[in-house]
């Protein structure tokens, strides 16, 4: 399965103008392999220890391509580095302030703010970017501010 979605990823690169080179399908492929969501940093690494042959600055450049090609999406979850994870998986993300904690939510479970939003004000909402802040059952248990 893992194979297929790589190929249809590279298929969608290439629909979009991209080319598929062996450095780009190595780092597609990690990113696979990757865990939800990954910054630039790991990722590097990860496809060093195995492509040594493969710089940092191509996996960013790589990240760069593929996030202007809508291949993978990026998003801000704090104040840390962004994470990428690949856009055939759309969701969005809430942080907890207190203890960091990343919550992955579908999509649909916005969608009806998302609709509210454009209704109202005419403003197309795109919640993928950013995480949405506050604090998780853990920190509110516990009574964290």
């Amino acid at each position: 399965m893992a194979q297929s979605r790589l190929e249809r990823i590279l298929c969608l690169l290439r629909a979009r103008g991209g080319r598929v080179t062996p450095s780009r399908r190595a780092i597609v492929g990690a990113l696979l392999d990757a865990p939800e969501h990954v910054t630039a940093e790991e990722l590097a690494a990860t496809v060093r220890a195995h492509h040594p042959d493969i710089h940092n600055s191509t996996v960013y450049r790589c990240l760069d391509t593929l996030a202007h090609l809508g291949v993978v999406t990026h998003v801000h979850l704090g104040h840390g580095a962004a994470v990428y994870h690949l856009a055939d998986d759309v969701h969005h993300h809430l942080v907890c302030e207190s203890c960091g904690h990343v919550v992955v939510v579908p999509p649909q479970m916005l969608g009806s703010f998302q609709h509210q939003i454009q209704q109202t004000y005419g403003f197309r909402l795109d919640a993928t970017h950013f995480a949405l802040a506050g604090r998780c059952a853990a920190c509110l248990a516990t009574g964290e501010a």
